[in-house]
């Protein structure tokens, strides 16, 4: 089962990606990937056409989402596989989790203005296929194509990071609400790119801890901002947790992303996959 192309994170234009879910599918359905799952930002409205895209491309599918929680002060992201769509307390919190974007796009857009850079919230609307998620992504596309910067990772490092002008904390939902919407929704609560995060080691010690006593079964060990090193040290994680390993590009843009879809490593062979322990959800 570690043996399977298997890509559970990427976006699309319902969230911060620029392509539609059936050209997700089609893309990722062209680099070999047998198991699919769409996991926009907090919102789960393009399920369906993801859903049906993978199976005709000959794909099975698991549902998918990535929630934004805020734990010891940072923005963590909790990946949601293979739960039910229609689930009512799912789309309830997602739709709270959302709330809050459109206040803080403005808030980014005014910092932005006080160093020179006008209009940006207007601008960074060009770029969202749901306004409700607008995101520093949308921001930083604007200032590269504006000619502010020559690419993303500048926009973030000069302007969208903790200090700089355009960037405004948010709280999300809570570890415990994300991992028990998914887990009551029928699905899995994975923690997306654990090396992302700046946690010292007992904080990352606090997050799994915290995340497997609410319920939560898996952790991203291959994915596309992991290094080799790394694969291997979370894979050594998820065994001291007892946690299932997860697999996913995290691809957003053809332009924009370091890994494709459907192009990481395998899994390490003596892991658990996820999708092991969700043979039930897999359509």
């Amino acid at each position: 089962m570690s043996i399977l192309n298997a890509d559970l994170h990427c976006h699309s234009v319902v969230s911060d990606g620029t392509l539609s879910p059936e050209d997700l599918a089609a893309r990722a359905a062209a680099n070999g990937v047998q198991l699919w799952a769409l996991t926009d930002h907090d919102e789960i409205g393009g399920q369906r056409r993801a859903a049906a895209a993978a199976h005709g491309h000959g794909m099975k599918y698991l549902t998918g989402t990535e929630i934004s929680v805020t734990f010891a002060g940072q923005t963590v992201h909790i990946v949601g596989l293979g739960f039910d769509p229609d689930d009512p307390r799912m789309l309830q919190g997602l739709n709270d989790t959302r709330g809050g974007r459109g206040a803080r796009a403005m808030e980014m857009s005014d910092g932005l203005g006080k160093v020179g850079i006008k209009d940006a919230y207007d601008g960074a609307l060009r770029y969202v296929g749901n306004p409700e998620l607008i995101s520093r992504t949308h921001f930083a596309r604007h200032l590269v194509e504006s000619g502010v910067c020559k690419d993303t990772n500048e926009v973030f490092r000069r302007f969208l990071t903790e200090g700089k002008p355009g960037f405004v904390p948010h709280r999300w939902a809570s570890l415990r609400d994300a991992v028990q919407w998914i887990t009551n929704a029928g699905g899995a609560a994975v923690i997306a790119h654990p090396a992302r995060y700046r946690f010292s080691a007992n904080e990352e010690y606090a997050l799994f801890s915290e995340f497997k006593a609410h319920g939560g079964i898996g952790v991203e060990v291959v994915t596309g901002s992991h290094t080799a090193a790394e694969y291997v040290k979370y894979g050594e994680t998820a065994r001291e947790f007892g946690l299932a390993a997860s697999r996913g590009s995290d691809f957003h843009s053809p332009d924009e992303s370091h890994t494709d879809l459907g192009q990481l490593p395998y899994l390490p062979g003596e892991l658990t996959p996820v999708w092991e322990l969700l043979a039930d959800r897999i359509r």
